[in-house]
């Protein structure tokens, strides 16, 4: 199978990495991790070098300090091109995404240029959030979709994987939005572009260990985003 990285953003993750790891390399040989941590003062950083340090499939990309999501993935993004990954994903490091899944992404990209993991695919497929929570994602996802005219389930998700081709074609460099305006910024700017744009059903689950990393301004940053992007398909531009 093509060679592939998931690309794991970190801050204060150190409960939960050791065993996100471990669980992404048992998926398939050819299956590598990037690390990349934003400073964790929990000592994540260190922990993610111990990883690294005795399993080759691990490595680990330093920040000073928090930047955001966004930003970690062009960073990751960009490492994985300059070493010639053909599989990129993107996947959240709290467990909240199931490792188990990546099988199902390795299948769909077959024939597919990028595969979303979807949590609306097949009904709700969402665990321990409260009802308000809940609704709101769906909701956002509605109207994102609506506004933009993505005819996709969960265009704010963040369980991806993309071939490289569309990593090079989407100018990542440009990407300046975080959270879920970053998840629907790339997956419109891929769909625009042509590329085979593809959906499989994920479970989601809250996270067990630590403190979600949700909040307002991200909410507001993807309401923002999908009017831009509807302006910017208005006037013809990619």
């Amino acid at each position: 199978m093509s060679r592939g990285l998931v690309v794991l953003p970190t801050y204060n993750e150190r409960q939960n990495l050791q065993e996100v790891v471990a669980r992404v390399l048992d998926q398939a040989a050819a299956i590598e991790v990037l690390v990349v941590d934003d400073g964790s003062p929990d000592g994540t950083g260190e922990l993610a070098d111990r990883l690294a340090g005795g399993e080759p499939r691990v490595h680990v990309l330093h920040r000073p300090r928090k930047m955001g999501l966004g930003t970690a993935y062009r960073e990751g993004f960009r490492w994985a091109l300059e070493r010639d990954y053909e599989l990129v994903f993107e996947m959240d490091a709290d467990l909240s995404h199931d490792p188990a899944a990546i099988g199902g992404f390795l299948a769909a990209v077959e024939s597919h240029d990028l595969v979303l993991g979807s949590r609306y695919l097949r009904g709700v497929t969402v665990l321990n959030w409260s009802m308000s929570r809940l609704l709101l994602s769906y909701f956002a996802n509605r109207y994102a979709s609506w506004i933009t005219g993505l005819p996709f389930t969960d265009v704010t998700s963040g369980f991806k994987c993309y071939r490289r081709r569309v990593l090079e074609a989407i100018e990542i460099e440009t990407l300046r939005s975080q959270g879920y305006a970053f998840q629907i910024e790339t997956t419109f700017r891929a769909w625009r572009r042509g590329f085979r744009v593809g959906e499989i059903g994920i479970v989601f689950s809250e996270r067990a260990e630590g403190r979600s990393k949700m909040s307002g301004r991200i909410v507001r940053e993807a309401a923002w985003m999908v009017w831009k992007l509807r302006l910017l398909q208005l006037l013809g531009r990619r």
